[in-house]
């Protein structure tokens, strides 16, 4: 399947993970350290990569919660997505599990959690990970 590209983001990393990452429009321009509990020096006012695709799904995911909600004509206000990325072995090898924490202020709890798992359809982050890594949603309504 091919998609039909409105946008690509560009961003260069040297150095990996103790290095630095720039967009291309340089806009980005941040230093990056392992953090101490992946065994690396974990430097301060640095960034990580679980990191930066947290930003980026929770991001994505208000979006596509967004969307959803204003496709069935439920207007909602002051949703907040929070994702925690997990970095850990995964057999021989590692790999990455996501919290989603998504929480709509006064919504009904059972309406509140469809549109969650509707976002999770439409979500392009969603659809990227889906089926490669372990994803949890969480939806609470609190005000």
């Amino acid at each position: 399947m091919s998609i039909q590209r409105l946008y690509t983001a560009k961003a260069k990393t040297t150095g990996g993970r103790d290095g630095r990452a720039i967009s291309s429009d340089n806009v980005i321009d941040l230093p990056l350290s392992t953090p101490k509990e992946m065994g690396g020096p974990g430097k301060p006012n640095t960034t990580n990569p679980e990191q930066l695709f947290a930003a980026g799904y929770s991001a994505c995911f208000d979006g596509a919660l967004n969307l959803v909600a204003r496709l069935a004509k439920t207007p909602i206000t002051g949703s907040t997505v929070e994702a925690d990325v997990s970095f850990g072995k995964d057999g021989e090898s590692f790999g990455l599990a996501v919290d989603l924490i998504v929480n709509i202020p006064n919504m009904d709890q059972q309406q509140a959690e469809e549109l969650v798992a509707q976002a999770h359809q439409v979500c392009p982050y969603s659809r990227a990970t889906r089926g490669n890594i372990e994803v949890t949603l969480t939806t609470t309504t609190n005000a």
